[in-house]
């Protein structure tokens, strides 16, 4: 008789658990049930299609703090929590004690030695050498002119395209071929051209959000459960190992174009990035795997964090059109007549009704809606929650966003005026919402629905159109 190996028998188990908890789920009083074995992953895996809402309501419950107890013997137990406090602490008070951990590092591979995935040593030399950069005097002017360039050359006529014909188009689509183009130019000086008007199938552009919906699932699934799915090509992470060998092409062809090209100019990303990371090696040993892993980490940040903002904002103002004619009204006030390429610096840092609707999308929809911390040293949370040496905590950014403990009974409507006394950035992300608001009208498809996606990522899981 063959024999069942250990992971086979625990999937077994978990789809077990998992129909009864579909069976008994409307008889019990608390929404999640700590099964014998298999722990509380059945009750996740049935609630996987609202996981962020579902954590939630777990929250609420549970005072903003709650340990979610994984199956036996996995070590995936995992302490969820959206107390400000607690967050206060492990990320600012004692942020030393708290990495990433090599949980983080095996579930975010992908991102390599990137600093996103990066303690300690390695992640103080990305900070300083990124920083660095984003503080140079040309940085800025490089990126307002290629966001002005796309706008002009691509979203634009795109957006004439589809207007003139009534069309219905997915905006965050839209929003992330737009970013895609205008962070792979200021990375790589290369332009996909995904942002045209036949919406041409960029693989690596696609890649991104695969790899984000797989590496969101391995914070659910057993480890065992999952890396047997990649060692026999299964499931997400069958997607997942494809975006990556589709990433990693896209990133070395660019670099081996600069190469041949040898182009240098008088500020260019790349040429700041390699030089400032000239001589090391990562963990792999390879100087040039640990600049494509840094151009990897930025440039999904550069055109996730951006694009889900604005398919958020844009969606928030269909749905309050008074909010949006304030916007409207804030925009012609600083205009006086003129263009809205016009604005500078000042000007945009003035719009506080622009701003705080900025900020009101980043609160009920932040763009990372979780972080993943792990304490070097055993600590006491300020919850009164003790966390041992690798313990994993998640920290949901979604769920401290909507708490009527820290917003008040509003905490779910839409209102900017919440952030007038506070100042800020954002600049660049209010060209775009200025440069469209300007120059068109965005109105919600009848009847389409409009949710968050199971990622790390809080995009739309069907799209906004």
């Amino acid at each position: 008789m063959a024999s069942i190996h250990y992971s086979d028998m625990l999937l077994i188990l978990i789809v077990f658990f998992t129909s009864a908890a579909m069976i008994l789920h409307r008889r019990r009083r608390l929404p999640i049930t700590n099964w014998p074995f298999v722990g509380m992953t059945p009750d996740l895996l049935l609630n996987i299609h609202r996981i962020h809402d579902f954590s939630t309501h777990l929250l609420k419950l549970n005072d903003g703090t709650f340990m979610l107890k994984g199956p036996w013997f996995t070590n995936t137990d995992m302490l969820l929590t959206s107390d400000p406090a607690n967050i206060h602490h492990i990320l600012t008070k004692n942020f030393h004690n708290y990495p990433k951990g090599p949980d983080f590092r095996h579930i975010f591979d992908i991102l390599g030695d990137g600093i996103f995935n990066s303690d300690h040593e390695l992640w103080e030399l990305h900070r300083k050498t990124i920083m660095s950069i984003l503080k140079h005097p040309d940085f800025h002017s490089l990126l307002q002119t290629n966001i002005k360039n796309k706008l002009q050359k691509g979203l634009f006529p795109l957006l004439n395209f589809i207007s003139s014909r009534h069309q219905e188009i997915d905006l965050q689509e839209i929003f992330q071929r737009f970013t895609f183009d205008v962070i792979c130019v200021l990375l790589l000086n290369y332009d996909p051209e995904s942002l045209s008007i036949d919406l041409p199938f960029i693989p690596c552009e696609k890649a991104i959000a695969e790899a984000e919906e797989a590496t969101f699932l391995r914070h659910i699934l057993p480890e065992r459960v999952w890396m047997l799915q990649k060692r026999f090509g299964l499931g997400k992470e069958k997607k997942l190992s494809e975006a990556c060998k589709v990433l990693d092409e896209f990133i070395y062809k660019c670099l081996n174009l600069k190469d041949e090209n040898n182009e240098e100019q008088k500020f260019w990303f790349l040429t700041s990035l390699m030089r400032g990371l000239e001589g090391q090696r990562g963990s792999s040993g390879d100087s040039r795997k640990l600049i494509k892993d840094t151009i990897l980490n930025l440039m999904i940040a550069g055109r996730d964090t951006t694009s889900t903002t604005l398919s958020w904002f844009f969606y928030l103002l269909a749905q309050n059109p008074n909010v949006e004619n304030n916007i409207r009204d804030e925009i012609k006030k600083h205009l006086g007549g003129g263009k809205w390429e016009s604005l500078g610096v000042k000007e945009l840092g003035e719009m506080v009704y622009l701003h705080g609707g900025l900020c009101e999308a980043l609160r009920l929809y932040p763009p990372v809606a979780l972080q993943h911390k792990s304490p070097a040293t055993e600590d006491v949370l300020p919850s009164g929650h003790a966390v041992d040496q690798h313990a994993r905590i998640i920290l949901s950014f979604y769920s401290m966003g909507i708490m009527e403990g820290i917003w008040g009974e509003d905490c779910m409507e839409f209102r900017p005026e919440r952030w007038f006394s506070r100042g800020g950035g954002i600049k660049h992300m209010k060209m775009v919402a200025i440069a469209i608001l300007h120059h068109y009208h965005v109105e919600l498809v009848e009847s389409h629905e409009v949710c968050a996606s199971d990622s790390v990522i809080l995009q739309m899981k069907y799209g906004l159109k």
